[in-house]
């Protein structure tokens, strides 16, 4: 089911090589600037000299790993994850780093991506006789890896990227070895990192900072480096007729405002759609004001081009976790009133610009639109930072349906009297495009250009039957 709030991303990776230094503590600090990626489960694999360790558990970060626990993983390389599945239950058994051992070494993987042949490929290793641990498609690429091992660890990476086509920034540490690679379109972020201990591979640059390393450069589409402690080998396989498609949800609400992502400052390319809106849909109001933390970037882009004061009337309970105790019916607008509620003073009586950066099913818009009115707003108008989404993403966005798409089912004239605005604008295609700065960008949620072919239908839970 796609997010009732928002829509979810897959995962986070973050690896280190450093010299005569324990990774684990800058592994852990990774991600936790990475959380914002994956709640559901985190884990850290660390080779110690001999063997590779691996610790995972269900849930934050900070609830998997404490400080005695980090002081047990000792080693100089390795990786670590944090998940959102998007193929594959949230279990423990899916919970990444996956970890394999085989013909004298480990193998560790962590994926952030989603591949769309993998019901094809997991069917042909079956047939051969390899038994598979878990539903998730991670486990793919380690089945690949070990079925091309003799023919050596590179060769076996190298065969495995062949086959394998969707999208994904995989970290895999085989031994001391780690190895990142970002798939040919460079769908999914991925980045290199230097501090004085040694180098860094993160899913975006916000992570590299909090363990006081320098960005040093985004890896390339398709490229495979590895890294140790004296420096970056990079293999580039021909590529040259497979489009650039960075995923354009990075820019509008996945990644960090914090980030640069291939290049991009996210908080100022946000701060651009907002400027775009307000050029596009110019409205006479009082407010704006921000749907926290997602409208945040956008708004005070809209409040800039458009002279109007950008206000909080939306306070955020931050201390809200993953999940809270289902309400009954009758509570559905305390349940929002959960996560959000509206500071009555400053919204009675005014004409508000309410931004957000997306719109989903539109319940809960419908719902946030009303409390703002019973609040004694005179007018809402309603201003999105992308353009309807009205396609399935096949790429590690959880949106599996045409069918669980509003915009997909309805035009904006229709979608504005659903959730009971006075006014509705979707950023346009061109002006989003124009506030990223480039067009090398995947939109196939927006208008059905994907970068490849892709399935008539997606299906997360592919494997539980298997």
């Amino acid at each position: 089911m796609v997010n009732e709030w928002h829509l979810t991303e897959d995962c986070g990776v973050f690896g280190a090589a450093l010299d005569k230094t324990d990774v684990s503590v800058y592994i852990y600090y990774g991600l936790q600037a990475l959380q914002h990626r994956g709640e559901e489960s985190a884990g850290i694999a660390v080779y110690d000299g001999s063997e590779t360790r691996l610790e995972k558990g269900m849930g934050l970060v900070s609830e998997v790993f404490n400080n005695a626990l980090i002081k047990t993983l000792k080693g100089n390389v390795g990786i670590g994850h944090v998940r959102y599945s998007t193929t594959g239950v949230s279990n423990l058994f899916n919970a990444q780093p996956l970890l394999a051992h085989l013909m004298g070494h480990s193998i560790a993987v962590a994926h952030n991506g989603n591949l769309i042949n993998a019901d094809e490929l997991r069917s042909e290793l079956e047939k051969e006789g390899r038994i598979f641990q878990t539903t998730s498609d991670t486990e793919i690429i380690v089945q690949l890896i070990a079925k091309n091992l003799d023919k050596g660890f590179e060769n076996a990476l190298l065969e495995t990227i062949k086959r394998i086509h969707g999208s994904y920034s995989l970290l895999v540490l085989f031994d001391d070895v780690l190895v990142g690679v970002r798939d040919p379109n460079g769908i999914r972020p991925l980045c290199i990192g230097k501090n004085e201990a040694g180098f860094l591979l993160s899913s975006e640059s916000c992570a590299l900072d909090v363990v006081n390393a320098r960005l040093l450069r985004d890896v390339e589409p398709g490229e495979v480096v590895i890294l140790s402690k004296d420096g970056i080998r990079s293999i580039k396989e021909n590529y040259k007729d497979v489009p650039t498609k960075h995923c354009v949800f990075e820019y509008i609400y996945f990644a960090r405002p914090d980030s640069v992502v291939d290049g991009k400052s996210v908080y100022l390319s946000r701060m651009e759609m907002g400027r775009q809106l307000a050029r596009e849909s110019a409205v006479k109001a009082d407010w704006v004001v921000p749907v926290p933390d997602s409208g945040n970037s956008a708004a005070r882009g809209y409040a800039v081009e458009s002279g109007i004061p950008s206000v909080d009337g939306l306070i955020k309970n931050k201390y809200v976790g993953r999940t809270f105790i289902a309400p009954e019916q009758s509570m559905r607008e305390s349940a929002l009133r959960v996560k959000l509620n509206v500071l009555r003073e400053l919204v009675k009586d005014k004409s508000i610009v309410l931004v957000d950066d997306s719109i989903v099913r539109g319940t809960t818009m419908k719902r946030l639109v009303r409390l703002i009115k019973e609040a004694g707003a005179k007018e809402v108008h309603l201003r999105i930072s992308s353009p309807p989404i009205v396609m399935p993403c096949y790429f590690g966005i959880d949106m599996p349906s045409r069918k669980q798409l509003i915009s997909a089912q309805m035009s904006t004239e229709e979608v504005r009297n659903l959730v009971g605005a006075d006014s509705l604008h979707f950023l346009s295609l061109e002006g989003l495009i124009n506030s990223v700065g480039t067009t090398a960008l995947c939109t196939g949620c927006l208008n059905g250009d994907y970068p490849m072919d892709v399935p008539k239908e997606g299906n997360k839970y592919l494997f539980e039957k298997k």
